[in-house]
């Protein structure tokens, strides 16, 4: 009974702290190229810092500057086949994740190799997404017991938050994780964002669905569909909606971050500033 009290008011609460400041009209924006990175690559990531990271052709992960000007590269980068995931949120300490291996491969700001972490042998044998922590630690969530965890290089657990299976009526299943404005967001795209503290304790959920290529920048969320680009500040709680412009086709990869929108296509990335 106090479970169901509980679910309610959190139900109450989330309508109007979500719902009331979605602007449901499309926003008109105008996207500027601002300059195109030549080259033929696999895979895109941005940070906030406005640093590419991209897999080349050659099979290296290179680290480039906003101006296209080559700052790192790491050239074992598939020493355990593609890469699920590379994590950049933090610019200092750049996650590999390969989830056929359960390992991650965890790099300095220079791309030089720090440590592997084997996800089996700490009894971790379902993890889909991870991040880095803000204090240079890993987030990542167990799905075999549905909890989300904090654990260092040496893969010992700092923190855990509780059972999802006794907190919400259906559990997530990870699609990323994120870290910004004091917490953590695990997304699943068929349920939306689940909110953590940074002791891993649940609070909340935003039911923004089926989102791609979530990206978090000072406070700001951005991810798409098919046609539009959407921008949640986490402050004001504002949603706006964008209708990307028709001329966005023919690309591998799409991500903003930033004020910016990214655009991985066959010659290079695409640079747009969003106005």
């Amino acid at each position: 009974m106090k479970k169901y009290i509980l679910y309610l008011l959190l139900g109450c609460i989330f309508s109007n702290f979500s719902f009331a400041q979605k602007d449901t009209a499309l926003t008109n924006a105008h996207f500027k190229l601002e300059k195109t990175i030549v080259g033929d690559f696999n895979y895109f990531n941005v940070d906030v810092l406005e640093n590419i990271y991209v897999i080349t052709s050659g099979n290296q992960l290179q680290k480039i500057s906003s101006n296209g000007d080559s700052l790192a590269s790491y050239g074992n980068v598939k020493k355990y086949g593609n890469p699920a995931y590379i994590d950049v949120s933090n610019p200092l300490k750049i996650l590999v994740y390969y989830k056929t291996y359960s390992t991650i491969v965890t790099l300095d700001r220079l791309l030089t190799f720090i440590n592997s972490i084997n996800l089996r042998g700490l009894q971790l044998f379902n993890v889909n997404a991870i991040a880095t922590s803000y204090d240079n630690n890993i987030w990542l969530f167990d799905e075999s017991n549905f909890k989300i965890k904090k654990i260092n290089e040496s893969g010992n657990i700092l923190s855990e938050g509780q059972d999802m299976r006794m907190v919400v009526d259906e559990v997530p299943t990870a699609t990323q994780i994120l870290e910004a404005n004091n917490q953590v967001l695990l997304y699943d795209e068929n349920k939306g964002f689940f909110i953590f503290d940074f002791y891993g304790a649940y609070k909340n959920i935003i039911p923004f669905l089926h989102w791609k290529n979530v990206a978090i920048g000072n406070k700001i969320i951005y991810g798409f569909d098919e046609s539009k680009l959407y921008k949640y500040e986490l402050n004001s709680l504002n949603l706006k909606e964008y209708q990307l412009p028709a001329m966005f086709t023919d690309y591998k990869s799409i991500k903003a971050l930033n004020g910016k929108l990214y655009l991985l296509k066959k010659n290079g990335i695409e640079i747009y500033y969003i106005d």
